[in-house]
């Protein structure tokens, strides 16, 4: 939960989802990095921890259309932390569906589970960035047709996986569209971003006629 993900599900297992989801969330131990057994640590600075702030605060007025299923503690007395916090969107188009947070928050949207193709539409335009993205599902056609619908939607795609903790070398990580140019740290794809390819071609046979074989009659 460290970049401010977004996640959607199916209609049919958003209870149960939630109910898994809100005890794991209650589960992690925050504080100090000095504390290796603490999962989520303080954000960067004051000025990322006002964002997320002002976006939890957002999500709990009464017009939003949002509203808190777990967390949403903010404390900056004794550094900037931010409770792990999980955001319901009742709009797909939520303001903090298409922004990147980058902090321990995450917004689910609930779709209709007989909609699914609407769904994949949904996460392939609601937002510019294309870092990483996940599809976890147990019918092997949903992860085929996901799979090719969000093509264009993750530099790095995982399936059945959490979409973190791509490993260098193994898995060389990148993003698309407005998180990057797609080259892969940690791969020779990523060495064509410090290259100026240049071609060269030289004849030692010269050429006497402008005419091809294919032209001759037969």
């Amino acid at each position: 939960m460290q970049c401010g993900f977004k996640g959607i599900y199916s209609s049919n297992l958003a209870a149960e989802i939630r109910k898994k989801l809100v005890a794991e969330v209650k589960s992690m131990k925050m504080g100090s990095v000095e504390d290796f057994t603490n999962f989520v640590n303080a954000v960067i600075d004051e000025k990322s921890f006002d964002k997320l702030e002002a976006y939890i605060k957002g999500s709990r007025k009464k017009d939003a259309k949002a509203k808190v299923w777990v967390g949403g503690k903010c404390d900056k007395t004794e550094g900037y932390f931010i409770e792990p916090t999980v955001i319901e969107a009742l709009d797909p188009n939520y303001v903090t569906m298409c922004e990147e947070l980058f902090g321990p928050v995450l917004t689910v949207y609930v779709y209709d589970e007989n909609k699914f193709d609407d769904a994949l539409k949904l996460v392939d335009n609601t937002s510019p960035y294309a870092l990483t993205g996940a599809v976890i599902a147990r019918d092997r056609y949903a992860l085929e047709q996901a799979t090719n619908k969000l093509r264009n939607s993750a530099g790095n795609f995982y399936i059945n996986d959490k979409p973190t903790g791509a490993v260098v070398g193994q898995q060389p990580f990148g993003g698309a569209r407005a998180s990057g140019t797609n080259d892969k740290a940690g791969s020779l794809l990523n060495l064509y971003r410090w290259l100026s390819a240049r071609t060269i071609k030289e004849t030692f046979v010269p050429v006497t006629d402008y005419r091809y074989p294919f032209l001759g009659e037969e």
